[in-house]
């Protein structure tokens, strides 16, 4: 089985995408949907306009996520997790599906 590129906690790796989840989840919500095949849109502002409702699809793309990386885990702790440690999950999530892009660390480090 995989496993997730970064640990819940390890939001700080990308110090840019931590921020712009931390300011504004609706956008890293809705880029994640975006990235797996769901609307963006529709996405993006049910997290901003119905929480609850955000939560859920979040978690769908959570889901959808963990079903393409072959990583362990369920439905009902993927709802958990965006309950109660929405941002972290949100940037595991982007961290999950676009694994390559340049962290502040990295675009600093000596060669």
């Amino acid at each position: 089985m995989g496993e997730w590129a970064n640990g819940l906690c390890g939001c700080m790796n990308n110090c840019t995408l931590c921020l712009i989840t931390y300011i504004a989840p609706c956008y890293t919500a809705g880029k994640n949907a975006e990235a797996v095949g769901d609307s963006c849109i529709m996405v993006g502002a049910l997290y901003w306009i119905f929480p609850i409702a955000g939560i859920y699809l979040s978690a769908k793309v959570r889901e959808k996520v963990r079903t393409q990386g072959g990583i362990e885990g369920g439905f009902g702790g993927d709802c958990l997790v965006h309950l109660f440690c929405p941002i972290c999950a949100l940037v595991q999530d982007a961290q999950q599906i676009r694994p390559g892009e340049t962290t502040q660390g990295e675009s600093m480090a000596r060669e």
